[in-house]
Order: C-alpha cells, then structure tokens, then sequence
C-alpha cells in the first residue's frame, strides 16, 4: 500500500505513460457528476424544455466541449497522466516510404493533440445532427409528452456513453492489431454516404423488431404513467399540481394496481438507444480518420454526444428548415472515407497486384492534415447553414393552375 502511495507521490508518475488509466477514469468522473447535477439538480422536476432553457444548455455543453480543446493541449504538450507519450500516431514518414508502417507508437505534441481533437468533435457533432431526425420520429410516433422527453433522452445518452466507450476500445485493438481494418471503414463510410444520398427511407419504430420482441415477452400498457417506464397501474394516472406548480402524479385509486407493465416511455427509450447504436456504428469510423488515439476519439466522441439532448430541443423543430444539412453530412461521411482510403490502402496495392500475379512499385499512402480536414468539415456545415438561409425552397404551384 505505502509502494502504491509513493508511486503515486511521485513527481514522474503523473509524466508516465502508465498513469494514463488516471486520464480515462477523471475524465469518466467528470462526466458522471456534470449528469448527475443535470438529472438531479437541474431537471429534477419534469417539464417541458422552452426553447430559451435549451439554447442556453446547448451552449453550455458546446462551450465545455470547445474548452476541453485547452486542457487536451496542456496535457498533451506537458505530458500530464503520460498523454501524448508512447502513443497512436499516423506515421508521416508513410507519406514519402510505402514500407513504413500506417500506425506508430511516438510522441503526440499539444497542437496537434487539440487539432486532432477539435477535428473530431466536430465531425461528431455534425453526424449527430442526423439522430436528431430520428429521435423526433420516435418521439412523434409514442407521441412522448414534451416533459418527460429530456429524461428519455438523458438515460438514452447514458447507455449511448457506455456502447460508445465499449465500441471505442474494440475499434481501437482492431485499428492497432489489424491496420487493414481502416479500409473497411473508409468503404463503410463510402457505402453509408451513398445510401443516405439515393435510399430514402424512414425507420418504423412500431415494426421494430426489438420494440415487437419487447412487446411479446413483458405487458405493455398504452398509457404514460408519469416519467415510470415501468408501473402497475392498469388505468391512466390522474395528475394534479403542487404549490411550485409542479405536475404531481395523484395515488392509484384502490383496485387498480395489477402486474408490473412496460409503458410507451420505455420503448421510446429501447428506441432511442437503438437509434444511437446504429449512428455510432457509421460515426465511429469516420473519428478514427481523424486518430487513431483513443483518449481523443473517447473523449470529442463523448462530449460530442453529451448536449444532444438540449441540441434536440433546439433543433427539433427547426431542423426543417436546414435544406442543405442533409447533403453537407453526406458529403462530410464521403470526405472521411476517402480520407480512410487514401491513407490505409495505397500499401496494400503491392499485396493485391501479387495476388492478382502482377509486381508494381510500392505505394506510399497519403495522410490529409488534421487542419484541412478541419476546415473541410466546418466549411460544409457552414456553408449548408448559410444556403438553407439563403436559397429559399421553390414553391409549386398548385394543381390546375
């Protein structure tokens, strides 16, 4: 125990590559106390989020995630927690000699830390904009009160931060085991962008076969039985308010309580989970475009997804009239998978000619600075923000005229 307390003591633990697990485990905290101030300080009570109240937490957690870029420079630049020592890195020397390696262990300076990391938070944050779509499907087709939508959407971006972490650490031993593994992203990515620009199609949540797997095996009730994802009420609740005008659910009247049942609200949540899972899956290559470290894919990734609850109520309603959204995400997923393509499969070129029985020269692979790939995707979504206030949509005439 008192070896462990003078490691700690140390001065040169916290510059030693070891003590990252610190790194992962405060930022961890940090986020577990930001959530639990939110559920149960500062939407204890359940109410509908005005438009005002969620402008002002949008901008919140897009302030802390833009802030977080500081901390990731001064860690990265002076190596607290061992950030930035001993690791994944894309190889620059790839550029210019096809035999070196695609992903190396080195040293990451604060720049290029806060770049990478300022990068794919805003890759993050733009492919989010399209769950935000769905989410307003799921929430009309349950037809969720608008006051209890922020606690669905508060315990779905739970279990979204728990799949993400999981899919992260797996995504990043293949990225490191297998280097191969980023040209199935980038052709991932590649078929997701096309799907999304010539298949339109909008998901059922009823015919859902998770939510119809759910409906089999436990009662479901079609009533809202305040924010209870379970009860066992077999009637509607009455409801009352308190002195602070509050919604109060009254007491189930005598007789009325039966086997606990699943209410609307929890398959909206079933829903909303599947939703992220399904976007994470398509997100999650596209950061490892950007590095291949994962303390800065876990943590742009994370922040990223955390203020998607008050980016809904901001742009629920408004998202509409965003045109050109759509396309500059689109565009955003193609631009990251050729970005993907260009750096893992040109060395792979001389594997496939000698399989096919031909000799070519190697390949180098080409490595897109972190900076212009910044500047691609924010100058997509901005400019699909400006044209979708500017280009107004053409009216049809009506029929007959």
């Amino acid at each position: 125990m008192f070896s462990t307390l003078a490691l700690v003591l140390a001065e040169g633990f916290w510059h030693d590559p070891s003590a990252r697990t610190l790194a992962y485990a405060g930022f961890i905290l940090l986020v577990g106390i930001f959530l639990a101030l939110d559920l149960g300080v500062f939407h204890r009570h359940a109410h509908a989020i005005s438009m005002k109240e969620a402008a002002l937490w949008s901008a919140f957690w897009i302030s802390l995630g833009l802030a977080f870029a500081v901390f990731i420079y001064f860690a990265y630049e002076r190596h607290w927690l061992g950030l930035g020592l001993e690791t994944a890195m894309y190889n620059r020397a790839a550029a210019s000699d096809p035999t070196a390696k695609t992903i190396i262990i080195g040293t990451v300076t604060g720049l290029e830390a806060a770049k990478q990391y300022l990068a794919g938070y805003v890759v993050e944050k733009s492919l989010a904009m399209d769950n935000i779509f769905v989410i307003a499907l799921v929430f009309s087709y349950f037809a969720v009160p608008a006051r209890y939508q922020h606690r669905v959407l508060f315990w779905g971006i739970l279990g979204a931060l728990i799949m993400r972490g999981v899919l992260i650490g797996l995504g990043a031993k293949l990225v490191m085991s297998y280097t191969w593994i980023l040209i199935v992203f980038g052709v991932f990515l590649l078929l997701t962008s096309a799907k999304m620009a010539f298949f339109h199609s909008e998901p059922d949540p009823g015919n859902n076969r998770v939510v119809r797997l759910v409906r089999r095996l436990y009662p479901v009730v079609t009533f809202y039985d305040g924010q209870k994802f379970f009860t066992r009420r077999t009637t509607p609740p009455s409801y009352t308010t308190d002195e602070h005008g509050h919604l109060v659910t009254l007491p189930p009247e005598p007789g009325s309580l039966g086997r606990k049942a699943i209410t609307p609200l929890f398959l909206a949540l079933i829903m909303v989970e599947i939703t992220d899972l399904i976007f994470a899956v398509d997100s999650i290559p596209a950061i490892f475009a950007i590095t291949p470290d994962p303390f800065i894919v876990f943590t742009s990734n994370i922040f990223a997804i955390l203020g998607l609850r008050s980016l809904y109520f901001c742009l629920a309603a408004a998202i509409a009239r965003f045109r050109f959204l759509k396309p500059a995400l689109i565009l955003i997923l193609a631009y990251v998978g050729v970005k993907l393509l260009l750096l893992a499969f040109p060395p792979y070129i001389d594997d496939v000619a000698g399989w096919l029985g031909q000799s070519v020269d190697p390949v180098r692979g080409i490595k897109i600075d972190t900076s212009i790939s910044l500047i691609v995707v924010v100058g997509l979504l901005g400019g699909a923000i400006v044209a979708s206030a500017l280009v107004k949509p053409k009216i049809k005439p009506a029929s007959g005229e």
